[in-house]
């Protein structure tokens, strides 16, 4: 019996992609394209999450820095995809391996039924023995349907396709206890079991020329990997054949371990997760938060303390303890004026006034609507 082959995914920033000269770095792509060949051999399907568009675009266009205005990252980002495509295709041809393009928006994915269709879209590529290359589609977003990072467009792939283990090869060789490159005294984090407080505050600023991501990024996009039960790890992209060594079961950069004991997590509640943007959040109380995480609860009224932003009723929420840390994200069962107006009431009074009728006998976020995070 053949063993089942297993799935990782790799993110590419734009400072690992793009050399100081500003041009793309092929020889990095030749050496992903030979690792991508032995993993393949190894057992392992292997999917590119890839920045990089608009850095390889600015300078062809003129451009002496990346553009500031809307239109002219777009033009940077249609020029630069094409020279971005061609390479992947050119290196990975030369290791008898297809690529395909495929661009991604918050658009295609805070609708269910999008999501779902990108998720059979990228499953089937991979069943074929495909290298799919993933990019945000730069050229037609804007602010409202961006994802904002490809760390985040990394987790929602690696959910889309139910990776083994995903790889960000970053300009960083992991985590810290602070940033290296301010703090002499930091220390380096081999291994992290849980995301807490303390570690989102060690993610100190790695935001470069050429990119948009940072270190915050990257741990909050493995929080959630970790939560879906998905190994992911941050390492440095000139680490040695780091993605066959990786695949071999050796120990390169941070490794973000999910608990052994987690359970399954409902595609829909990893939707929620990732899908859409959060269109605002609620803070809630010592039992709110204790009850939400370690009993599985709804969310109720009474437990919110105060509601932020503007927001309707199917929107993603986040969820906020007290001391602002997000401890979940779910689907709001009202808008923000009726959350307003019943947190901290209990149900009872909540019937008795006809303004908050929508939420009579029912919890603000439904369990079913509720991702809680590792």
């Amino acid at each position: 019996m053949t063993a089942q082959r297993k799935t990782m995914v790799v993110k590419i920033g734009s400072s690992t992609l793009v050399g100081d000269d500003r041009r793309i770095r092929r020889d990095f792509i030749a050496d992903l394209a030979r690792q991508a060949r032995a993993l393949r051999d190894m057992g392992w399907n292997l999917v590119v999450v890839s920045s990089g568009a608009i850095a390889c675009g600015a300078p062809k266009l003129g451009f002496a820095s990346r553009p500031a205005d809307m239109p002219s990252l777009q033009a940077c980002a249609s020029v630069g995809q094409c020279i971005l495509s061609a390479v992947y295709d050119e290196e990975f041809r030369a290791q008898e391996l297809l690529t395909s393009l495929v661009l991604l928006t918050r658009h295609d994915t805070a609708r269910r039924t999008s999501y779902l269709h990108a998720r059979d879209a990228l499953t089937r590529l991979v069943d074929l023995g495909v290298v799919p290359v993933v990019n945000e589609n730069d050229t037609t977003t804007v602010d409202e349907i961006k994802f904002g990072d490809n760390d985040t467009l990394a987790a929602l792939v690696s959910c889309l396709v139910s990776a083994d283990l995903c790889v960000t090869l970053s300009d960083i060789d992991g985590l810290y206890t602070a940033n290296p490159s301010l703090d002499p005294t930091a220390t380096f984090i081999p291994r992290v079991t849980k995301i807490d407080a303390a570690i989102i505050g060690s993610a100190g600023d790695s935001t470069t020329s050429v990119g948009t991501g940072g270190m915050i990024t990257k741990i909050r996009a493995s929080r959630i990997l970790m939560t879906a039960g998905i190994a992911s790890v941050i390492c440095s992209g000139e680490e040695c054949d780091a993605l066959v060594r990786l695949a071999a079961g050796e120990s390169v950069g941070t490794l973000f371990a999910p608990p052994a004991d987690r359970l399954d997590i409902a595609p829909r509640k990893l939707w929620i997760a990732l899908g859409d943007s959060a269109h605002g959040s609620v803070v809630v109380d010592e039992g709110a938060a204790r009850a939400v995480v370690e009993c599985g609860s709804s969310l109720l009224p009474v437990g919110i303390r105060s509601v932020q932003g503007t927001f309707a009723a199917g929107d993603v929420l986040d969820v906020r303890d007290a001391d602002g840390f997000v401890i979940a994200r779910g689907r709001a069962a009202a808008g923000s004026d009726e959350l307003e107006l019943a947190c901290g009431r209990r149900q009872d009074d909540i019937a008795r006034n006809h303004l908050l009728a929508a939420l009579a006998g029912k919890p603000a976020i439904h369990r079913d609507e509720l991702i809680v995070f590792a």
